[in-house]
């Protein structure tokens, strides 16, 4: 046999020992024995009870501090401003009636005298005429006839004396007016915005003096989506025999580290929603808004202060708060069975508030998941670990959804 022959036969033989031994290995080694796996355990899960209740909303807004009254006063006559008070000046306060500018009033008071010449003088002729009507009638009654007539009579000099006199008196009347309106005053209690006119100035008819607003009340107008109207009784309609309500509303604002409160109502509402924002305005008034409170540390509600507001709104009945956490894609919750098994269902969500929301239509006793279950599907089952009575109380919102 050769030697390649030989080498051939050995490296058969390898190959099959080789293979031998491998099945060997796989038919003979001790096989792994399954062990069963231990079910995974239910999450446990925070539960509320729900009780519902009524529930007066609160609706929040904010808005700008502006003026219900503010006007321009203007010269009604001309001449040269001749003095002002104190308080004319920019935030300067005055009361009603309180005379702001005095206006050069010599001319008109020239103009008053002349005119009481020209009444006296009318006076005098109509007693003149007066006089001859009488003579006249004398005259014609010693005639014996009876059908003299009005011009005999002088009854025409005598209207015609009568009315000069009423023209002169309403000339007077004109000049003591113009004398009365070269004192400039308003006709409420205010502050002064802005000041046109200084002492030495010629002003004209029609010329503006200052601009100036009424301090007795305030208004801040809040603007309202069309679902947190309907959460607020507002005063919009218009009925002779009913008394309306007006929602009271509380003002709050920052001045330095310390935030002040003012009360005030809902006393109506702008005439149209605005076209652009598609909101409706409802305008707050507060009366006495430069008062201070009782321990008389509370700043004025200044014109331009910037105000948040919440809104007193309806009275909801058998609503519930909810936490966020148990609300799913906006109107959904996790109700439990008595197996322990969730299941989603629809809720009627009428406000949002910050950290809850107030809904209607759930059944008292029935149990929802209040803590976060991500990815949880209908039927899963959870280990109750803590259950509570759903509060029925409502909290400043920052959105209301019907």
């Amino acid at each position: 046999m050769s030697a390649i022959n030989r080498k051939e036969l050995i490296a058969v033989c390898v190959l099959i020992t080789g293979l031998l031994v491998i099945a060997s290995l796989f038919y003979f080694s001790p096989k792994p024995q399954r062990t069963p796996r231990a079910p995974k355990p239910a999450l446990s899960v925070q539960v509320m009870t729900i009780s519902p209740a009524p529930i007066a909303v609160t609706i929040r807004s904010q808005g700008t501090v502006a003026p219900k009254r503010e006007i321009d006063l203007v010269s009604q006559v001309a001449g040269r401003v001749l003095a002002t008070a104190d308080q004319y000046a920019n935030g300067g306060f005055f009361k009603a009636g309180e005379q702001l500018i005095q206006i050069e009033p010599e001319d008109y008071e020239f103009s008053v005298i002349r005119a009481k010449a020209q009444v006296a003088k009318a006076a005098e002729l109509v007693a003149v005429e007066q006089g001859r009507s009488r003579q006249a009638k004398r005259e014609w009654r010693d005639l014996k006839d009876t059908t003299a007539n009005a011009l005999f009579l002088r009854q025409p000099q005598l209207n015609s004396a009568k009315a000069g006199l009423e023209s002169a008196q309403a000339d007077l009347k004109k000049a003591e007016l113009d004398l009365s309106r070269t004192g400039i005053s308003a006709p409420f209690r205010g502050r002064i915005r802005q000041t046109f006119a200084d002492l030495g100035q010629y002003v004209n008819p029609g010329a503006r003096i200052a601009k100036v607003y009424s301090t007795d009340v305030v208004e801040v107008r809040l603007p309202l989506s069309d679902r947190e109207a309907a959460l607020v009784e507002l005063p919009v309609n218009f009925e002779d025999n009913k008394t309306i309500y007006y929602p009271s509303v509380t003002l709050r604002s920052r001045v330095g580290d310390q935030v002040y409160e003012w009360q005030g109502k809902i006393v109506r509402t702008d005439a149209s929603i605005d076209v652009k924002s598609r909101m409706t305005y409802a305008v707050a008034e507060v009366k006495n808004p430069f008062k201070s409170d009782v321990s008389g540390n509370r700043p004025p509600l200044n014109i331009g202060l910037f105000v948040e507001a919440e809104i007193t709104g309806k009275t909801i009945t058998d609503a519930v708060t909810i936490p966020k956490t148990a609300v799913y894609r906006g109107n959904e919750i996790l109700i439990l069975n008595q197996d322990n098994e969730v299941h989603y269902q629809l809720v009627s969500v009428i406000q949002t508030q910050a950290n809850s929301i107030t809904a209607v239509g759930l059944t008292p006793g029935m149990r929802i998941v209040s803590s976060r279950i991500p990815l949880a599907i209908n039927g899963m089952k959870v280990l109750p670990k803590k259950e509570v009575l759903a509060k029925s109380q409502g909290a400043g919102t920052e959105e209301s959804i019907l």
